[in-house]
């Protein structure tokens, strides 16, 4: 397969606009755009199809959207894919990789902004919400902390250490350092499980009760440390692991 390389319209649909016919695939776009503004429901891949329909003009794009939800296996894993294996789906070059990571930063900002100048600990839905459009589908794992304020408002979101599929090394006295240049009184610690399933391991557990352990002489409280992978979330406080 081509890796990033120009794709050209489709041809029938082409020759079928120099002969001043509609081609096939317009009619569909009109009505899978009618179901949309009519707020139907829409499986993965036909909402899929409506980012494509501008990012490809040219082309019968349901192929594609199909091709990739095969792929990566949901909506928001194809938006949140790296560019280098997008590009390796026939019909997906720079331009349409560009769209595709819009939408995924406009996702985030849309989740952040859920969380900002409020108390977290009243919107927690919304800070699970953030978290899993954070990196809920990062191939790789990540470890981010929420720094808050005495009023529990989020003062920072930092990720502090990326590592391999299964681990990220994290740094207990790293991490209360930061929390005291911030001058936060609490944290919420998150990562993600790239294989999906967000079960907290051996390893986590004992990591968080270091942090906590560190943490507490100091006057921070950690709040929760949440855990997310494409199978949903983990809270080591509703777990009762902190």
């Amino acid at each position: 397969m081509a890796r990033g390389r120009p794709h050209p319209p489709d041809r029938t649909g082409a020759l079928a606009e120099a002969a001043g016919e509609t081609p096939h695939y317009h009619g569909h776009r009109e009505r899978l755009r009618a179901r949309f503004a009519q707020g139907d429901t829409l499986p993965d891949y036909e909402f899929l199809e409506l980012v494509l329909f501008r990012s490809i003009p040219r082309r019968d794009v349901k192929p594609i959207a199909k091709a990739l939800i095969q792929r990566f296996g949901s909506f928001a894993e194809v938006i949140t894919a790296p560019a280098e294996l997008l590009m390796e789906t026939d019909g997906i070059g720079p331009a349409v990789v560009a769209d595709l990571k819009i939408l995924e930063a406009a996702g985030r900002r849309l989740a952040r902004g859920a969380v900002a100048e409020r108390p977290l600990l009243s919107s927690w839905s919304a800070v699970i919400d953030y978290c899993r459009a954070a990196m809920a589908f990062a191939p790789r794992e990540e470890f981010r902390i929420l720094f808050l304020d005495k009023r529990n408002r989020l003062i920072a979101d930092e990720v502090q250490g990326r590592g391999t599929v299964d681990h990220t090394p994290v740094y207990p006295r790293e991490v209360v350092r930061r929390a005291l240049e911030l001058s936060a009184t609490a944290l919420i610690l998150v990562h993600n499980h790239p294989s999906g399933d967000p079960t907290p391991s051996q390893a986590d557990i004992r990591m968080t009760r270091d942090i906590v352990g560190a943490a507490e002489p100091l006057g921070i409280v950690v709040h929760d440390h949440i855990v997310v992978g494409r199978e949903g979330h983990a809270s080591f406080k509703g777990l009762k692991l902190i």
